[in-house]
């Protein structure tokens, strides 16, 4: 989902003739009326699918904004959609007005002049942000958003199990690895560069680092081989033991649902603590399945929309980017019925109506509370996902 695009040698660009600016938001609100807005998206997911088509009809019948989604299985397909446009000097009209987006794609975009902004922070519905308890709203994988980008979501690293067949999962990367030895065939992760197969090797780094402080700095600033040695060394060893030997892998982390439905596999990664409550909730997992989390706390991030530089329907993409700030829209995505994902809004921010919303919700029974979720370990530099993914592919590259 998160191929990267580099090296494209550009300043920050704005686009020709005037902007919408945020802080008129009526004079937003009318610009808006009768525009489309492409959102690009990953489009891997039924669940969030159906949310983003939720999401469009919301804008569509109070504002007269038609959203449609392009299916992305690979957001940086949307960047180089956009550079490509750069380079034709189509500095307006852009065909893309949303993108979803963040860490490696999001720094490539922000170094290289191909966003619009800054914009986020003066959204009506940024009031209920919650900046000061949820740093990662305003820095994507330690890069500063400087209101380039607007969250809708967060995320952090669980995994799911099932009871009937797992009764004690293992909670450390190395009880990880001796529970393969021991039961051969039983865990995958999605192959990178998909963004959780990425996300599993991180996870597995920030328990082999002696310093986790060096994930925060780019690779180049630190001994990448000797820091990573750790992680290729445990990977020979599991490799071998996962599902199908390492050979063929899912391509996406909603494939490990189907996985596990069918008795293939125990246990799975995710990026949504709410996932697997989902996915018993929708009649895809059965309900023996629980999530857990890793002993010392896993990744945790936010989910990002942003603004081409020349997009072409900018008002109709911040009113979307609003709403989803939106107490409604917040509340149900973190409805595990709907996604199950986590709320970037401060609850104390908000009327009784609207923290009544996410009061009523029942989290599902294989959703952690916040206690047991524990701490969010922040992303490293984006200069490690890129890094990784390269040597992975290099080392254990597979094609199905």
């Amino acid at each position: 989902m998160k191929r990267l695009i580099v090296g494209l040698g550009l300043s920050l660009a704005t686009a020709a003739g005037a902007a919408p600016d945020p802080k008129n938001w009526d004079a937003v609100l009318d610009e808006a009326k009768g525009q489309t807005v492409y959102w690009n998206a990953w489009g891997g997911s039924t669940a969030t699918n159906d949310f983003i088509r939720w999401a469009g009809d919301q804008v569509a019948s109070r504002y007269d904004v038609r959203v449609e989604h392009v299916k992305l299985s690979d957001t940086a397909d949307a960047v180089a959609r956009v550079l490509a446009e750069k380079t034709a000097g189509k500095d307006e009209g852009g065909a893309i007005d949303l993108i979803w987006i963040n860490g490696a794609n999001f720094a490539a975009m922000k170094d290289n002049g191909l966003l619009f902004g800054p914009w986020a922070g003066d959204l009506p519905n940024w009031h209920y942000v919650d900046v000061a308890g949820k740093p990662a709203v305003v820095s994507d994988f330690t890069v500063p958003t400087e209101g380039l980008e607007s969250p809708w979501a967060m995320a952090q690293v669980v995994f799911y199990y099932d009871t009937a067949r797992l009764p004690e999962p293992p909670k450390s990367m190395p009880a990880l690895l001796d529970w393969a030895r021991a039961n051969p065939g039983r865990f995958t992760f999605p192959q990178p560069p998909d963004f959780l197969g990425t996300t599993f090797m991180k996870q597995a780094l920030y328990g082999m680092v002696a310093d986790p402080a060096v994930l925060q700095q780019p690779v180049e600033d630190v001994d990448y081989d000797a820091v990573t040695a750790p992680l290729w060394a445990f990977l020979d060893e599991l490799t071998p033991n996962l599902w199908r030997q390492g050979r063929a892998y899912p391509q996406t982390g909603p494939r490990q649902i189907q996985l596990m439905a069918d008795g293939e596999i125990d246990l799975a990664i995710s990026f949504s603590p709410g996932e697997a409550s989902t996915a018993i909730a929708n009649g895809q997992l059965p309900d023996t399945v629980r999530s857990f989390v890793l002993d010392g706390g896993t990744i945790g991030n936010a989910s990002f929309v942003a603004i081409p530089y020349n997009a072409n329907a900018k008002a109709g993409a911040m009113v979307l980017a609003d709403f989803l700030l939106s107490p409604e829209a917040q509340a149900r995505a973190q409805d595990p019925s709907v996604l199950g994902y986590g709320t970037v809004l401060d609850l104390a921010k908000l009327g009784a109506d609207d923290r009544a919303r996410f009061d009523a919700l029942e989290l599902g029974i294989a959703t952690l509370s916040p206690e047991n979720l524990g701490p969010a370990l922040p992303e490293p530099h984006p200069s490690w996902m890129t890094r990784i993914e390269a040597d992975w592919q290099a080392r254990f590259g597979t094609a199905q």
